[in-house]
Formats: structure tokens, C-alpha cells, sequence
């Protein structure tokens, strides 16, 4: 795979996920941004760690 396909394969889903946690953190308090923060980048860690694994 291609240098430029890694970097959108991390790129996209961190712009995403910024994209949400502004969405949905508008009426949150810091402690809960900072709960959905932390897993939600679990969750994108796991998933890239999973399919990098299989392929």
C-alpha cells in the first residue's frame, strides 16, 4: 500500500471523529468531552489495529 493511502487511512477517521466530538460535545461538560474522547480514539485504535491485522 501506498505512503499517501496510510495517511488518509489515519487522516480521514481523526477528521471525522473531530467532526463529531464538536457535534456531540457542544452540550457536554469537560469530563464527559473528555470520557467520549478517550473512547472514541479506543475504538478507532481498535479497528485500525484489527484490520491491519488481517490483511
Amino acid at each position: 500500500m501506498s505512503q499517501d493511502l496510510m495517511r488518509l487511512d489515519l487522516l480521514v477517521p481523526v477528521l471525522m471523529y473531530c467532526a463529531l466530538l464538536w457535534w456531540v460535545g457542544r452540550g457536554l461538560s469537560w469530563t464527559a468531552k473528555l470520557a467520549t474522547a478517550v473512547v472514541t480514539l479506543a475504538l478507532i485504535a481498535i479497528v485500525v489495529t484489527v484490520e491491519r491485522g488481517w490483511h
